[in-house]
């Protein structure tokens, strides 16, 4: 299922431009599924050498798959669900991790929200002058990433940058900046980026657990008092 997923991305972004600008739009309120470059183009201090094409169900409770680009429909729907289930069997993990009962981060909709980005990263002449995805912090929970064989993501550790290797058949789980406000600092938020390269594309699919977002709920650390 994660090759096929993989491959179906490719799919999606061989296709003729005329074909993915039906899906092109930077409306990030109302639209569902939307393809951009540089979706953060206008906050972001660089602009970075990407595509996303963007499932979005923060706001929504489900997924209308008419929606999704025919040429990887099943593909999606298939992998989308695995990390539903695969979200919530990590969550009660975690939760066990802090002590508390597992449906603890459950119970407080940490699964829900769920955002899920198919990345696409073309070859670069000249990977020295820019990167993929610039350092940064995920905004969510956890995020669950695939990716091909290419490589080139990198975590700062100990004022380094490290290489994380691709495996294949292996998935990444990444602590976001939301686990780490409500375990109180127990889990931390890593900081990561993406080097451009001279082979390519690289391929990689995020699964982002952001919380419920309707209607708004505040989270925050977990009370030490009796």
């Amino acid at each position: 299922m994660l090759e096929e997923m993989i491959n179906g991305t490719h799919r999606f972004y061989e296709q003729d431009v005329e074909a993915k600008k039906e899906f092109f739009s930077r409306d990030i309120e109302t639209k569902q599924v939307r393809y951009n470059s540089n979706y953060d183009i206008y906050y972001s201090t660089a602009a970075n050498l990407r595509d996303t094409l963007t499932v979005s169900m923060r706001t929504l409770k489900t997924l209308d798959k008419e929606k999704l680009p025919s040429v990887c429909r099943d593909e999606m729907v298939a992998y989308i669900e695995h990390m539903k289930k695969l979200g919530d069997i990590l969550f009660e993990l975690l939760s066990e991790s802090l002590g508390v009962k597992p449906n603890y981060l459950q119970s407080m909709k940490c699964h829900k929200g769920e955002t899920f980005i198919f990345q696409y990263y073309p070859e670069c002449p000249e990977p020295e002058l820019t990167l993929g995805s610039s350092k940064h912090k995920d905004p969510c929970f956890i995020t669950i990433l695939l990716q091909d064989q290419i490589g080139g993501l990198q975590v700062l550790h100990q004022n380094q940058w490290v290489d994380v290797p691709p495996i294949h058949g292996a998935l990444i789980v990444n602590i976001g900046d939301f686990l780490q406000a409500v375990s109180n600092d127990k889990f931390k938020s890593v900081a990561h980026r993406v080097l451009a390269n001279k082979i390519g594309p690289r391929i990689s699919v995020g699964s982002f657990f952001q919380g419920q977002m309707v209607p708004p709920k505040p989270y925050g650390p977990k009370s030490t008092k009796p």
